[in-house]
């Protein structure tokens, strides 16, 4: 059974960082590619960021690009997203996804929430400002 924990969420003032953590068990991690999504209260999920099983090749929401890093542990079975310069939009649950084709890529862009299998439960962010 597949299974995506998230954690490392929390209240942070605008300017601070967090680092969130998506630990990964049931299935080969490193055989796949693997997102982070966000969903603030009445916003639809939106895309934050992804990168490949070996994280050479990453991607970002424009919205998060300079501010927020995603990378990942293979030998921990771990995928991370490094934030700083938090701003109070960036509040919401964040949500950790693998992709659900084992590869070096995505199939279809990895933007799109189809494309990932397994979700995590979420982690809450929230930004004071």
């Amino acid at each position: 059974q597949v299974q995506l924990v998230e954690s490392g969420g929390g209240l942070v003032q605008a300017g601070g960082s967090l680092r969130l953590s998506c630990a990964v068990s049931g299935r080969t991690f490193s055989s796949y590619a693997m997102g982070w999504f966000r969903q603030a209260p009445e916003k639809e999920r939106e895309f934050v960021a992804a990168l490949s099983g070996s994280g050479r090749n990453q991607v970002y929401a424009d919205s998060v690009k300079g501010r927020f890093t995603i990378s990942r542990d293979n030998a921990k079975n771990t995928m991370y997203l490094q934030m700083i310069s938090l701003k109070p939009e960036d509040t919401a649950v964040y949500y950790c996804a693998s992709d659900r084709y084992a590869g070096a890529w995505y199939t279809n862009p990895p933007g799109d929430a189809q494309e990932y299998d397994y979700w995590g439960q979420g982690t809450q962010v929230t930004v004071s400002s």
